[in-house]
């Protein structure tokens, strides 16, 4: 907690993403809120991890790519012994960067999706237009990237899917854990150059539906046999919709709500503007200052046209 001069206050949270999502946070916050208030709790928390135990014995009926098998258990490396190379945290010196599109650009965007080639037959919603827009530039980017390997180099973007209502049965809505899969789209470099913005939204679109009660059940099987880890090129995280800033509490709703940043540039990060609508939203991108300068340059491109 942090206390200001004019009398308002900032508080932090942090907690492990193996314990809590997104929704879970938003509960307790909300808890917490009635608890400062003296009333009783509005959501009563299902702590049953069981609920999303793997199978027994585990039965893994999908192939996976957005995951990647570890060579050498955690743990277990021995000397000059290496696992692949998986949201690197090695330092680097990067440059950050906050794109903010106005609820007008997200208009925009979305209205190129529906008049595209592909008549917009995947669901055109603000992150998906949003996420072909962003993965278009990260991808085109990558400083791996040439002229002459760019239909041999993919590209695979990962996003969080909440599985509490695509499991059968369902998970209870009060489900207090960490409750989220990894989707992706995957495309070569040169679809994701050449493409129109129509073709990559209906790839993002993909990945959500794909997540049915089955597919969740085997990724969670792939990672009770293998342990392993999110495989691709970045991971977009959404705080967009979490709704952290309607929590009332007993002196009323947060002025703001946001993640602190990451020293990293395989997390892009999408939050709410400052604007009480939240109609907007801002893209947190890191990168090296190179791969950031083409990324600006591409992104602003790749939204006017």
């Amino acid at each position: 907690m942090t206390a200001f001069k004019c009398g308002g206050f900032a508080m932090g949270l942090q907690t492990n993403h193996a314990i809590f999502d997104g929704t879970s946070i938003k509960y307790l916050l909300q808890n917490l809120a009635a608890l400062a208030d003296d009333k009783p709790l509005p959501i009563v928390p299902c702590n049953d991890r069981e609920l999303l135990a793997a199978r027994d014995p585990p039965r893994v009926t999908f192939p996976h790519p957005e995951l990647l098998k570890l060579k050498i258990p955690i743990g277990q490396e021995g000397e000059g012994e290496q696992n692949p190379t998986i949201f690197d945290t090695t330092p680097q010196d990067l440059d950050f960067k906050i794109f903010s599109l106005s609820e007008n650009d997200i208009f925009d965007l979305k209205a190129k999706a529906k008049a595209g080639p592909t008549n917009g037959k995947g669901k055109v919603t603000g992150f998906n237009v949003i996420s072909a827009l962003v993965w278009r530039c990260k991808a085109l980017s990558n400083s791996e990237n040439d002229e002459n390997n760019l239909s041999e180099r993919s590209s695979t973007m990962l996003f969080a899917v909440d599985i509490r209502g695509k499991l059968n049965p369902p998970l209870p809505t009060s489900f207090a854990g960490n409750a989220v899969l990894t989707a992706y789209a995957m495309a070569d470099c040169k679809k994701l150059e050449e493409a129109p913005l129509s073709e990559l939204v209906d790839l993002v679109t993909e990945g959500a539906p794909r997540m049915n009660d089955e597919y969740a059940r085997s990724a969670i099987d792939w990672g009770e046999l293998y342990k392993g880890f999110p495989n691709g090129e970045f991971l977009m995280s959404s705080w967009w919709r979490l709704g952290f800033n309607q929590v009332e509490y007993p002196w009323g709703k947060p002025k703001y709500c946001c993640p602190l940043v990451y020293h990293r540039k395989d997390i892009i990060l999408l939050f709410p503007d400052i604007n009480e609508s939240n109609a907007g939203v801002n893209v947190l991108v890191a990168l090296p200052h190179k791969e950031m300068a083409k990324f600006e340059s591409l992104f602003y491109k790749f939204l006017s046209s």
